[in-house]
């Protein structure tokens, strides 16, 4: 980008926004000012973004974690627009996929190959930016507009920390990038990074979404041999097949029996991987009992409501050998996996074409929240303007 030609770099922009300022109330299209970038951060106008269930889920919320006015939105992808002090990385023009978990790549954890998280910026869910709690967002009153997991992806210019961002290859088509932001990386992480699943292995996934599909994805990858699909929706498993679901449990029609109990009968005692994707405590007491004695692993993908906990048999913990963990963002590290995942789409490996169920302009965003909370979509992509 050419700065001498950019009369916005350093000064606020004025452009549209779609701002939550009401729980579970539709969006509304406004006109924001928009800060300059502070130090370590980047301005990103935004190509197109995807509705995520996270941002339902946020959207809903009456008390706090949720707060209004907000321009919610975390899975996207955008070029940079101007960065401020200290921005080593990244440079006017570059195309980068925000992501809501941070990775400085410089601190101790961001350094190691044992977590995926980050010390220096770390991930708490605050409604600020991360560094100074202040928001870069301003209604034309004046009145603050409150950011959503570091990225609010749901305006035409954004503010992120660069801890926040990675750049990718320009060649990428946005609308197939921009869902390794937040879903399809989550799931397919999990599969790979966290539980290593290995080929040959049997995995349930409880929960056939689109978290819950990209797990199944990642375990295909993997080479598993059986991959179980667990819903209320039988309609899900049709789709689900072309992920790698070779069979299914319709979880509303099992009888006296719980779910756990069929999974132990069909698989002779348990999976090796068992991955949670709805966000239920009592699914993950599901989980965690249909995953193999002495070697299974249940992890944890769904985003649970405040305050949920999860109750499990001490007897069953201590003499069952099970892991239970949880896996943000799939345990991956942004900066490094994301070029790692988008060559392996590149290369036809990857599916992330038949994630994409849908897609739509920015003023019908409304829409997009319509399609998913009906269940009708996957992944609606969201075009801020060709």
């Amino acid at each position: 980008m050419d700065t001498e030609k950019s009369p916005t770099i350093g000064n606020p922009i004025r452009c549209k926004a779609a701002v939550s300022r009401h729980p579970g109330e539709p969006l509304i299209m406004e006109e924001i000012m928009v800060a300059p970038p502070n130090r370590h951060e980047a301005r990103i106008r935004i190509i197109c973004t995807s509705l995520c269930q996270s941002d339902i889920t946020f959207w809903k919320l009456k008390v706090f974690p949720g707060v209004f006015p907000r321009i919610l939105g975390h899975e996207a992808i955008g070029a940079v627009e101007s960065v401020g002090e200290d921005v080593h990385e990244l440079k006017e023009g570059d195309i980068v996929i925000p992501t809501f978990i941070p990775d400085c790549a410089d601190c101790i954890d961001c350094r190691s190959n044992k977590s995926n998280s980050c010390s220096k910026v770390p991930f708490t869910g605050s409604p600020w930016m991360p560094r100074d709690e202040a928001s870069r967002f301003t209604d034309l009153n004046g009145d603050v507009i409150y950011h959503f997991l570091s990225v609010s992806s749901f305006s035409e210019y954004t503010v992120i920390d660069t801890a926040h961002l990675t750049k990718i290859d320009p060649s990428v088509p946005p609308s197939r990038a921009c869902l390794l932001s937040c879903g399809v990386s989550t799931g397919f992480g999990a599969a790979w990074k966290t539980a290593k699943v290995e080929a040959g292995s049997t995995v349930v996934i409880f929960g056939l979404g689109s978290i819950g599909l990209a797990v199944a994805e990642g375990a295909r990858l993997c080479g598993a041999t059986r991959i179980i699909g667990v819903d209320l929706n039988p309609d899900k498993f049709e789709i689900a097949k072309k992920f790698g679901v070779s069979e299914f449990v319709s979880a509303g029609e099992t009888g006296d029996k719980p779910v756990s109990q069929v999974i132990n009968e069909m698989t002779g005692g348990g999976a090796d991987y068992c991955f949670e994707c709805v966000g239920m405590a009592s699914l993950v007491r599901e989980a965690f009992s249909c995953c193999r004695k002495g070697w299974g692993k249940t992890i944890v993908l769904g985003v649970d409501k405040p305050g949920a906990e999860i109750s499990l048999s001490s007897f069953e913990v201590l003499h069952g050998g099970k892991i239970l963990t949880g896996a943000l963002f799939g345990g991956l590290k942004p900066k490094h996996d994301i070029p790692i995942l988008l060559k392996h789409y590149m290369e036809k490996e990857l599916q992330l074409d038949e994630f994409v169920t849908h897609e739509i302009n920015f003023e019908e965003i409304n829409k997009a929240f319509d399609l998913l909370i009906e269940g009708k979509s996957l992944r609606c992509v969201i075009w801020m303007g060709k």
